[in-house]
């Protein structure tokens, strides 16, 4: 199926029963898809907003077991995420790379404790190992992260992780998907979940929302992958439904590289209220976070609270010579984690809830996947398709994703920011010498230029201004003021290939004025 959105919405009728429907369009949603179409079977994914608007492009970016959660006893989900961190690495090597963490340390007892635990870390992965876990005395240090606090420093421990670009690798496993023969929509709101007479599942009706347009699909079982909104997606099955996830909020904040260093993350394992808090190098900035707020609610953009704003910069301070202010934050993000099973004993913390993912079929046999993490979204999808294929007896076929390149797929590593593009990195350039005027940059501090807004308005499904800067491009997380001056240029590309008028250019920009707000103080 091609990758264009007119062209998927005018082809929906061309299936008058699809085998599974999967309802959302962040890693679960698109995993599930890319599992479902390589095995074979007609697959439609539909997606409210826009791919990974909600959660999955708001994390922090790091392709891990989960040092915390191996701290907490979780061993099974460690066990599971550091096999599927190294199948990123083999599957989508040209959105992750092996990223150093270091972890200082201000007494002996710490420094072992963390030796022993990163040396068991580095054991569970096996084979898929990307580095061996050493201690560092305070020289080599300081070497590696020249601004930390030296006072009563005892050297500290480095170990190996991963990290990645969400957004980009969201795009290109709905590429994959698409490739794979899925038929793959953002901007599609789905109304209303439809079932036979005897009460089952057999199809959904969703809204074009940037048309108006209905439409009624068939089919044999329906995902629900919604992360955070999953309960709105069951109530539209059981209106008296009762939530299964409560959301947590994590708050990220942007600054400049110089605060950290070198290429060498931070890790700092054990904060005053017990959180895990990471400073990590990404696309030239450094990012600082993530805090564990449990919510009550739920929202496609939170808003980063105060007080997590003000622990993640005096966390900082308590680690850094000079380290960063208010006024140096260049950007601020949150995203909300589906965890599921609440119980009325998590009423105050988070840390008890499950990260691994959970699976129900409810009596009308919707599919519903909540919890989970990024870096085990191929499993989760897995999974996921396993139980659709029992629930709606579908012809059985194996899993195919285990060694299936994601879309883009390269070893190749180009320079800058263009690394992301993967295999996509010749063809934009092939634009620019038919049009050397597409080299033109959009903001004259970033090496984001107009060939990546017709690359994305023509092959990656680019339908608002935020599509482009947040997702298919990261401005809007590394430097939001950055991602305000380039908007009007983006908004006249994407005018033209997109055929907008002028009406839809201010609109845009009036929209997007406000977003921004989100993401500044």
């Amino acid at each position: 199926m091609k990758f264009n959105r007119r062209r998927v919405l005018d082809s929906l009728h061309e299936t008058q029963l699809w085998d599974i429907v999967i309802i959302g369009g962040g890693a679960t949603g698109l995993g599930t898809a890319v599992d479902a179409a390589t095995r074979g079977y007609k697959t439609l994914l539909v997606e409210k907003y826009d791919f990974a608007k909600g959660t999955s492009s708001k994390s922090t970016k790091l392709v891990h077991g989960g040092v915390r959660y191996l701290a907490n006893g979780d061993v099974k989900l460690v066990f599971s995420a550091l096999k599927e961190r190294g199948l990123i690495f083999q599957n989508a090597p040209h959105v992750s790379f092996v990223q150093s963490f270091i972890i200082p340390c201000y007494s002996v007892f710490s420094k072992l404790k963390f030796l022993i635990g990163l040396k068991l870390y580095d054991w569970m992965a096996g084979k898929l190992r990307i580095g061996s876990t050493a201690l560092l005395k305070n020289k080599t240090l300081l070497q590696k992260l020249p601004h930390i606090k030296t006072k009563n420093l005892k050297g500290g421990v480095q170990y190996f992780d991963g990290q990645f670009d969400d957004a980009r690798l969201a795009i290109n496993l709905a590429q994959t998907a698409a490739d794979s023969g899925a038929a793959v929509i953002n901007y599609a709101e789905v109304t209303a979940i439809s079932k036979d007479k005897d009460a089952l599942v057999n199809g959904i009706q969703f809204t074009d929302t940037t048309t108006k347009k209905s439409y009624t699909i068939s089919a044999k079982a329906v995902i629900n992958a919604t992360g955070v909104f999953v309960d709105d997606i069951l109530k539209l099955d059981t209106p008296t439904h009762k939530n299964l996830v409560r959301p947590s909020q994590g708050t990220h904040v942007v600054v400049d590289a110089h605060f950290l260093g070198n290429t060498d993350a931070l890790m700092i394992p054990e904060t005053s209220d017990g959180r895990v808090l990471f400073g990590v190098p990404w696309h030239g900035k450094v990012l600082l976070g993530t805090t564990d707020t449990p919510l009550d609610e739920h929202q496609i953009e939170p808003r980063p609270l105060e007080e997590e704003i003000a622990f993640i910069l005096n966390t900082a301070d308590q680690y850094l010579e000079h380290a960063p202010t208010r006024a140096d934050v260049l950007s601020i993000f949150a995203g909300l984690r589906p965890l599921a099973a609440p119980t009325e004993s998590d009423r105050g913390s988070t840390k008890e809830i499950s990260r691994d993912h959970k699976l129900i079929a409810s009596p009308s046999n919707l599919i519903t996947i909540t919890g989970g993490k990024w870096t085990t979204y191929r499993k989760m999808g897995e999974d996921t398709v396993n139980l659709a294929v029992r629930t709606a007896k579908l012809s059985p076929t194996p899993c195919k994703t285990t060694h299936h390149p994601i879309y883009g797929f390269t070893h190749d590593k180009y320079p800058g920011h263009w690394r992301v593009y993967g295999s996509s990195y010749t063809r934009i350039q092939e634009l620019i010498t038919d049009d050397p005027t597409l080299a033109t940059r959009i903001h004259p501090d970033y090496e984001y230029c107009i060939a990546e807004v017709v690359w994305a308005c023509r092959n990656e499904m680019v339908v608002k201004l935020e599509d482009f800067l947040a997702r298919r491009i990261r401005l809007l997380l590394l430097d939001a003021q950055a991602s305000l001056v380039a908007a009007p240029t983006v908004a006249q590309v994407m005018a033209r290939e997109l055929d907008h008028d002028n009406t839809w250019v201010s609109k845009e920009l009036d929209e997007y004025r406000i977003l921004v707000k989100n993401y500044t103080f």
